[in-house]
């Protein structure tokens, strides 16, 4: 009797004791590890120099002395220095008449080199890939570019793929963001993320400024990354991801439209970059860090300001408008070692910065990876990664491609453009016939 009584009362925990063994357990595998990534980098050959630049600028039948001018202003504030790279038809002359194939080649050149040498350098065998994910924005083919990643690898005939478009230079979170949510629900699985941007077929060649600025901006470059959240991979990963949060600003107009695919007046296809851009990115990285910040800030640094917002706005309801004092601002660096910043633009960097009190410091890899690869589009964020790890910021990680970049003569003593130098005397141009570029 004692016996069966024994069984009776242990039961309900031994119940109670599996469920909590059953949730720790999916727990353990719903862990989101980013085991390694590879950035791409051109051929020297590929590099956009002043030089090479000029003649790009000189090959646009369709520019005028304002245009002129206003690429000299736009290419010397924007933060871009002459190791960027290009795609091969540019080398080529054929920006004005890309080919389908050529957008094809340009994908699948950073494919070859990123996602071979990351499974060389991991030890990770395509056909041990259970996800794959590919990002490109603004080029869509059949087969698909996920597709042709499977093709080239034989992977599994079970891998799951997906293919991202239209979502800019936030894509490669997004793309994290999805291999996180199938985490959750699968257990010992290998990812594959690629990141990248087709310029091939959105080289603008006409006279619209608002669109001549994303040609100033805009360079080659992406990214290969290998996620899991295998118990058995994580002393091996990089980093792990704890939190994720996203912000969506598309129902506000002035967001929704000031970054564009559009056609110009004579139905030339390019990029509409808006005036509104660095205070709409600025506005949506301030969203999403208020919501972000209760996830990962101590408790101190949100009582303070807490407390700070209540003192001024109870002021200002007793003292009416004679009471100033400035707003409080939240000390994003008592959560935060880091700031790994998108490479917008150097306005877009300044106004992130002048938003959340960083210092030169903090701002460092962002501006470095502008100057030395421009905006990669939605694979830049890992290009500033690669900076950080290579000046031993980070723990782990040798820094990628920029080992090959002369790292200790980075920040250089100054960022001023050639351009200047060579293409300044426009400005006291003022009739278009009086053009003569030096050859």
């Amino acid at each position: 009797m004692d016996y069966v009584l024994t069984i009776v009362y242990c039961f309900p925990l031994f119940y109670l004791f599996c469920i909590l063994l059953n949730f720790f357990e999916k727990r353990r595998h719903q862990n989101c590890y980013i085991l390694d990534y590879q950035l791409y980098k051109p051929s020297d050959d590929r590099k956009l120099c002043t030089e090479f630049s000029g003649d790009i600028i000189r090959r646009n039948k369709n520019l005028g002395l304002n245009e002129y001018k206003f690429l000299l202003k736009a290419i010397v504030s924007s933060g871009i220095g002459e190791e960027t790279y290009a795609p091969e038809m540019m080398f080529e002359g054929r920006e004005e008449n890309p080919t389908h194939e050529d957008a094809i080649h340009e994908m699948e050149e950073i494919f070859e080199d990123s996602i071979g040498k990351l499974f060389q350098r991991t030890g990770i065998r395509p056909e041990s890939i259970d996800v794959v994910v590919v990002n490109v924005s603004m080029l869509t083919c059949m087969p698909s570019l996920s597709a042709r990643i499977v093709n080239r690898y034989r992977m599994r005939p079970d891998v799951k793929t997906y293919n991202l478009s239209g979502m800019g230079c936030s894509a490669s979170l997004i793309s994290i963001n999805l291999v996180q949510s199938i985490f959750k629900s699968k257990k010992n699985q290998l990812a594959l993320v690629v990141t990248s941007e087709c310029l091939t077929p959105n080289w603008y060649t006409g006279n619209d400024k608002s669109m001549i600025l994303s040609n100033c901006l805009f360079r080659s470059g992406g990214c290969a990354m290998i996620l899991t959240n295998k118990p058995s991979l994580a002393h091996r990963s990089m980093f792990k991801l704890k939190t994720m949060v996203r912000t969506h600003h598309g129902s506000k107009d002035e967001a929704y439209g000031c970054c564009l695919q559009t056609e110009d007046a004579q139905g030339r296809v390019g990029f509409h970059l808006g005036k509104t851009l660095p205070k709409t990115a600025t506005r949506a990285f301030v969203d999403n860090l208020k919501e972000i910040a209760p996830k990962i800030l101590p408790l101190s640094e949100l009582l303070r300001f807490a407390a700070l917002s209540f003192a001024r706005k109870t002021l200002q309801n007793i003292f009416g408008k004679s009471f100033h004092a400035a707003r409080p601002m939240i000390n994003f660096k008592t959560g935060i070692d880091h700031f790994c910043l998108h490479t917008g633009g150097k306005a877009v960097i300044d106004a992130v910065a002048l938003s959340l009190n960083l210092s030169q410091f903090d701002i460092e890899p962002a501006r470095m990876t502008l100057h030395r690869f421009g905006n990669t589009s939605a694979s830049s964020l890992w290009y500033v990664l690669g900076y950080m790890e290579t000046k031993k910021r980070l723990k782990k990680g040798e820094g990628n491609v920029w080992k090959e970049c002369n790292i200790e003569s980075y920040p250089p003593e100054s960022l001023e453009n050639p351009f200047t130098a060579k293409y300044g005397w426009l400005h006291d141009v003022d009739d278009i016939s009086a053009v003569k570029f030096p050859e």
